[in-house]
């Protein structure tokens, strides 16, 4: 049986730098890749809340959602139970008042990249896939 996932992944832009965290090296999936930050929708959680929430997890950043930035698709093999999932990423542009990012324990580092260096990290398959597709145009 295949299961739908939802996701919500916000751009943040400070400086005329994009906000990237890197997946902890011990992590199971894209260890050592470069992600947007944001993460699941719980269940009657609206897509706003929910990225806010995980901003704040991730990042210690307080975000204003502004838009819509892109919809991305991602399917996947789900490590703990194996279990096919086909995930919907809701890709917003979000603002932040602070550049001041405190990273959680699912990252290893955080850095505040130039739309050159994103490209650049695109080319180098740095980015996990999903975030490859939300800056590929």
């Amino acid at each position: 049986m295949t299961m739908w996932g939802l996701a919500a992944k916000g751009i943040c832009e400070f400086n005329d730098k994009v906000l990237l965290l890197k997946i902890r090296s011990r992590s199971a999936h894209d260890a050592g890749k470069w992600e947007i930050p944001g993460g699941k929708i719980k269940k009657c959680e609206f897509f706003d809340e929910a990225l806010k929430r995980e901003y704040l997890e991730e990042t210690g950043l307080e975000v204003d959602v502004t838009s819509l930035y892109k919809v991305v698709r991602h399917d996947y093999t789900a490590c703990k139970t194996n279990e096919e999932v086909k995930s919907i990423q809701l890709v917003m542009k979000v603002t932040c008042k602070s550049d001041e990012v405190v990273i959680s324990e699912e990252h290893d580092e955080y850095g505040w990249f130039s739309w050159d260096e994103v490209n650049e990290m695109i080319s180098k398959e740095l980015l996990t896939a999903p975030a490859i597709d939300a800056f590929s145009k």
